[in-house]
């Protein structure tokens, strides 16, 4: 049965369960990658917002198997739903980059596992090989699979500044070779990177939207401890405008209105946790953020894709 939309924008709730026919869950794993603006490849230090314990739960070690992962995070979650169906998430670093017979047996272990429903793999756009893509196409006819870029911005200044290692070019290639595949393509964007004016913002969905893309995840720029941007706050603070909240919201609808209707929309803010989370102390979690929206949409009369303009 196709579930209702209820909100102004595509959410990826009701995607979720028009697709499965009821809720199912992320359950993020570890398989200890890493990315080649790390390991010297394109680079060192990463991007230079980047932590990954800022949205790692605690049972994601590297250390342990996926199958250990999983059984974990399963007994934690589980707590709230015990028919829960899950989908593994590969979230940490580049989750494509390594030679392709291993990348092949740690998702095949993932999709072996019982309670497993399908993948969803976070990458680089320039981690992700022909015989990979041939690959997740094979497996996305036996399991739903879903391939998540991580864009950023499509401004190759702001590539370049937060040490991203790829240029926006090289993200519209990377979709392109996916595309019609049939697996979905997700994708990731960071709202209000250093230097990128509010019109140059919503200037990113209007390049997004030519992209063959299913979904899109938003956040807000957040500083946290342990990064390279954490330093920059500290040292040079003119570089960053951190948005208030209400401001936020606003700048997210303008965004929605000139996104594609048709892509849904995963996420828009992002909580860190409190021990690392160094700007924008919002105070509000994530479900609340979705309602203070969902209320500013309705009383602007706003909606996803109403000032939408195909190229």
């Amino acid at each position: 049965m196709k579930a209702v939309a209820t909100k102004r924008y595509n959410d990826y709730s009701t995607y979720i369960r028009t697709t499965f026919g009821e809720r199912v869950q992320k359950l993020s794993l570890d398989a200890g990658f890493t990315c080649p603006n790390r390991d010297g490849s394109k680079g060192f230090g990463g991007c230079t917002y980047c932590n990954n314990n800022s949205f790692n739960p605690s049972y994601c070690e590297p250390t342990k198997s996926v199958t250990q992962q999983f059984d974990e995070g399963i007994e934690v979650l589980s707590k709230r739903n015990k028919n829960q169906k899950f989908l593994a998430y590969f979230q940490a670093y580049s989750n494509t980059y390594g030679e392709l017979q291993g990348l092949k047996k740690l998702y095949s272990e993932a999709l072996d596992h019982p309670k497993i429903h399908g993948l969803v793999i976070g990458t680089r756009p320039d981690c992700v090989s022909d015989e990979l893509l041939d690959h997740i196409e094979m497996l996305s006819k036996q399991k739903y699979v879903s391939l998540e870029y991580g864009i950023e911005s499509t401004l190759n200044r702001t590539l370049g500044a937060i040490n991203r290692g790829h240029t926006f070019e090289e993200t519209q290639e990377a979709y392109k070779n996916a595309d019609g595949r049939g697996f979905h393509l997700g994708g990731h964007m960071i709202i209000g990177l250093p230097g990128e004016t509010r019109e140059e913002i919503l200037a990113h969905a209007d390049r997004i939207s030519q992209l063959p893309i299913n979904s899109l995840k938003l956040h807000q720029l957040q500083i946290i401890k342990h990064t390279v941007m954490a330093v920059q706050l500290k040292r040079t603070p003119e570089m960053f405008n951190l948005f208030e909240m209400d401001e936020y919201i606003d700048l997210i609808i303008d965004f929605l209105e000139r996104l594609r209707p048709d892509i849904v929309l995963e996420r828009f803010v992002s909580e860190s946790p409190a021990s690392l989370l160094i700007a924008p102390k919002w105070g509000k979690k994530n479900f609340e953020m979705v309602a203070k929206l969902d209320a500013r949409m309705v009383e602007r009369n706003a909606s996803q894709g109403r000032l939408y303009s195909p190229a």
